[in-house]
This record gives structure tokens, C-alpha cells and sequence, in this order.
């Protein structure tokens, strides 16, 4: 038997998030959300229309509880010199210390774009947007990092990282050790130690 009405939404979208996260959307059955979730299939969708319906309020959550905390240092009126660096880092500790039986792992939204969805509009449509937002935060850390490096420069060492962030949240997948050399790399090249952009 379900949950009664008095579930926390909150919980269940977690518990769901987490499941498409690890598996993503094409693996994850009904008979997984209910035991996840303590949901029985009708409240699933009584609560949010379908299996989609449920994914897009994961996705949501995803955004605005994982994504959009991490960048809240980049995205300040004004952002220290070393908060892009810290990002990496902070990034690489976490994909270090993750428990490899539960802890979901890479980006929830990357790892949606290689499955059926990825041909979707309006995933594709909220894909492109968490890679403007990365890449807006990105470009601020790397102008705080080089406040006398040209725009042509800013922006082009904006993309290097915004790219290998992507890269090191698709290799955590299968190869966590890569991943945290690239993390290592990319932040040594907004580290104190960089060498002024050209």
C-alpha cells in the first residue's frame, strides 16, 4: 500500500533524482520509484502525471538543490579570485569521497543527454541551459582569476574549463581517477600559480 496524502514531496523527488541519476531515465522502472519512494504506481501518478512528469521535478530538484549551491560563489556580485579553483576542487573532493554502492555519480543532466531523452526538445532545451548557467559561472570565476585579461582571452579559457568539467562529470562514471586528473589540471590553469592569459 501507498503513502497517505501526507507524504513529503520533497522526499520522494530525492528519492527519485537519486534513481535517475545512477541509472538514468530509460533504466528506471515503476516497481524501482515505488520501493525508492514508498509510493504506490497510482500515487506516482496521481502526484505527477506520468514517469516524465516525475523525472522533470527530479530534474528541477537537481538544479536547484546539487547545481545551483556549488555556483552560488561564482554567481556573487562580487566573486574572489579563487572561487573558480575552489569550484574544481571542491567538485574533484566530492567525486573522490563518493560511496560507489549508493552515492549517485557524474551530472544528472549529462548523463540524460546520451539516453532517449537526449532527442527530446524540451530536455535538450534544459540541457543547453544548465551549460549556459555553468558556462556564465565559469566565465566570471575566470574573469575574477584575470581582471587584465582581454574578453577573446576570458572567454576562451571559460570554455577549456566549462568543457572539462563536463568531460571530468562524464568520466566519474567509469573512471573516477581520470576524472580527478583532469580536475587537478583544470584547476591548476586558474590557480594562483596559471600563467597570465594572452
Amino acid at each position: 500500500m501507498g503513502r497517505t496524502p501526507g507524504y513529503q514531496q520533497a522526499e520522494v523527488i530525492a528519492a527519485a533524482r537519486n534513481l535517475f541519476w545512477k541509472k538514468g531515465f530509460d533504466a528506471v522502472s515503476v516497481a524501482e520509484v515505488e520501493r525508492a519512494t514508498g509510493l504506490s504506481r497510482s500515487s506516482v501518478y496521481h502526484a505527477f502525471g506520468s514517469m516524465r512528469g516525475l523525472f522533470d521535478a527530479a530534474v528541477q530538484e537537481y538544479l536547484d538543490t546539487i547545481v545551483r549551491p556549488r555556483l552560488r560563489p561564482l554567481r556573487t556580485h562580487e566573486v574572489a579570485d579563487d572561487a573558480l579553483e575552489r569550484h574544481v576542487r571542491d567538485l574533484a573532493a566530492w567525486i573522490e569521497h563518493l560511496d560507489d554502492a549508493t552515492d549517485p555519480t557524474g551530472c544528472l543532466l549529462v548523463g540524460t543527454a546520451a539516453t532517449s531523452l537526449g532527442d527530446d526538445a524540451a530536455i535538450r532545451e534544459v540541457v543547453a541551459a544548465y551549460h549556459a548557467e555553468l558556462s556564465t559561472a565559469v566565465t566570471a570565476g575566470v574573469r575574477a582569476r584575470f581582471p587584465d585579461a582581454d574578453e577573446v582571452a576570458v572567454a576562451s579559457r571559460a570554455r577549456i574549463v566549462t568543457g572539462s568539467l563536463i568531460a571530468a562529470m562524464t568520466l566519474a562514471r567509469v573512471n573516477r581517477t581520470e576524472a580527478l586528473r583532469l580536475l587537478d589540471a583544470t584547476a591548476a590553469t586558474v590557480g594562483p600559480n596559471a600563467p597570465d592569459l594572452a
